[in-house]
């Protein structure tokens, strides 16, 4: 199985351009399916049946194992049965009508402005890392960039006058994402002094860099927002997705495009995105108040 799997993973990488992530999970979610299978004695894939699937699924929800996680390795098992049907190594799918669980779907958490406005003003700009840290949130906020995308991201695929950032994101897919004014000046701001700083005598392609002039990897960018959090006084966890959420979740309160927030988020599917048409308290109780008869103020 091992060699089977070994395959699948090279064919993830080289024809599916999944990311490292995505490649680590599916391993993970396969070895805990194989191991399931060798408790149930099955030693070959042409064995396991729908029944055993089928199993499986049942022995996860007994464990107690939540449905976005079972659901997650559901989706690496159907994927690596499709590729054993593709490359002829199975006669049929067992996992082809066989459904996920239905995920209780939760609205996203979000910042309020007033809440954005005190995490960004929490870096010190008089320092190189204040500068970048700003410029960090900045952008996480006003482009709603995955952290992916934003440790990823080079100089060249920045145009400061355009203000628009060409980002790499899932699946390799390329989009152009927009930047407002006090993101323009906080990443200005850094790339003219505190980048150069941390840069010194080196040469690297990447926009966020440490002391040593290394790109910044996505945990650090973590530990940054932990930092600027706390600084500014907040109890609960802010993290790098938040501030995407925060994003969307503005644009829309703003009466923006759902299909245009689509194209800044980078969802390949509308309905990915239709999860942030909930609106805030503040947007709900504005709407009540000016549209129903029995509401509006005198």
């Amino acid at each position: 199985m091992q060699e089977v799997v070994n395959s699948f993973v090279h064919y993830l990488q080289a024809e599916k351009n999944a990311s490292a992530y995505t490649i680590r999970n599916y391993t993970t979610d396969l070895r805990d399916y194989f191991r399931f299978l060798s408790s149930k004695n099955i030693i070959s894939l042409e064995h396991a049946d729908k029944y055993l699937v089928r199993g499986y699924l049942s022995f996860l929800m007994k464990e107690g194992i939540q449905k976005s996680s079972i659901a997650r390795k559901m989706s690496a098992i159907r994927s690596f049965y499709k590729y054993l049907v593709r490359e002829e190594m199975i006669q049929s799918n067992p996992v082809a009508t066989i459904a996920s669980p239905k995920l209780d779907r939760r609205l996203p958490s979000f910042l309020t402005i007033s809440e954005v406005e005190l995490l960004l003003n929490a870096p010190d700009l008089s320092t190189p890392q204040g500068q970048r840290n700003r410029a960090i949130l900045e952008l996480l906020y006003a482009s709603g960039l995955r952290v992916s995308e934003l440790v990823s991201l080079n100089t060249g695929r920045i145009d400061m006058e355009a203000r628009e950032i060409r980002v790499i994101g899932k699946g390799s897919k390329e989009r152009i994402t927009l930047m407002g004014v006090p993101a323009i000046n906080a990443l200005q701001h850094y790339m003219n002094d505190g980048r150069r700083k941390l840069l010194g005598d080196k040469t690297s392609e990447a926009v966020f860099i440490n002391r040593l002039g290394r790109r910044i990897p996505a945990r650090r960018v973590q530990k940054i927002i932990d930092a600027c959090a706390q600084k500014a006084g907040f109890e609960k966890r802010i993290y790098p997705h938040l501030l995407r959420h925060t994003f969307a979740t503005h644009l829309l309160d703003g009466d923006a495009d759902l299909r245009v927030v689509q194209e800044l988020l980078g969802h390949a599917s509308l309905s990915t995105t239709q999860v942030y048409t909930h609106v805030s308290k503040a947007q709900a109780k504005r709407v009540y108040l000016a549209a129903h008869p029995l509401a509006k103020e005198p």
